[in-house]
């Protein structure tokens, strides 16, 4: 008999999302996915042995916000070869197969309010990564691509759970309250989410069972570390 050691010498894999969205609304001001959002959990994930791919709602290619290489995880996530061609190169939500990823984390930047909550096609993945078992994260305002998640029984993901994102006095601090779609804190507590929140800027994670939510950029890293704890139960 022969056996085949491939499969379990593969990695297991995390999917991360970012937006494909460059401006803040009608100010001519650019943005993206927030580099840092991104960078801390793939040092936490990768360091703990998972392989991470990446999607977003146009694929290719997406803008990147908060662009700072003094910050030594950043430098380190933006100048390892292998990764960033991979998010530079980042998977259309066609190409993805919901039961290769043990996890699935939004990452934040001010681009996700835009597209992430019009996108039912990563919200369909997330609901069946969830739905198998898997683990639906988000940080900042990552958690803008929870709110359009449905899960088989027609409900709301977040409805009747504890959940975080960024709050309205943290988007008031920004300057950006008139300027985003809608206030991220309002919306989900509109969908049924049970919102919880820190002063700003302070880290906040909130986990209720495998859902797991980080209120700014602070918490970043913490919601990695968080997501290794889940998938480790």
């Amino acid at each position: 008999m022969v056996t085949h050691s491939y499969a379990t010498s593969r990695k297991p894999k995390i999917l991360f999302v970012v937006t494909s969205h460059d401006t803040k609304g009608n100010t001519g001001e650019k943005t993206g996915y927030y580099l840092g959002e991104v960078s801390h959990p793939w040092e936490v994930l990768t360091a703990a042995g998972y392989e991470i791919d990446f999607v977003s709602p146009q694929g290719g290619n997406p803008p990147v916000d908060g662009f700072d290489l003094n910050d030594p995880v950043n430098k380190k996530f933006w100048e390892d070869k292998y990764y960033h061609n991979k998010i530079t190169h980042s998977l259309k939500p066609s190409q993805i197969k919901p039961e290769e990823y043990k996890a699935i984390f939004y990452a934040g930047g001010h681009g996700a309010m835009w597209d992430l909550p019009l996108d039912s096609s990563i919200a369909k993945i997330a609901s069946k990564i969830y739905e198998a078992n898997g683990v639906v994260a988000a940080v900042c305002h990552g958690p803008a691509g929870l709110t359009n998640i449905k899960l088989s029984t027609g409900e709301y993901l977040i409805k009747g759970k504890k959940v975080n994102g960024f709050s309205n006095e943290e988007e008031e601090l920004v300057k950006l309250s008139n300027v985003v779609p809608f206030l991220l804190e309002d919306r989900l507590k509109a969908i049924g989410g049970i919102y919880e929140k820190s002063e700003p800027w302070q880290s906040h994670v909130t986990i209720d069972g495998r859902l797991i939510t980080g209120q700014n950029p602070q918490s970043a890293k913490a919601v990695g570390t968080a997501i290794v704890k889940a998938l480790g139960k």
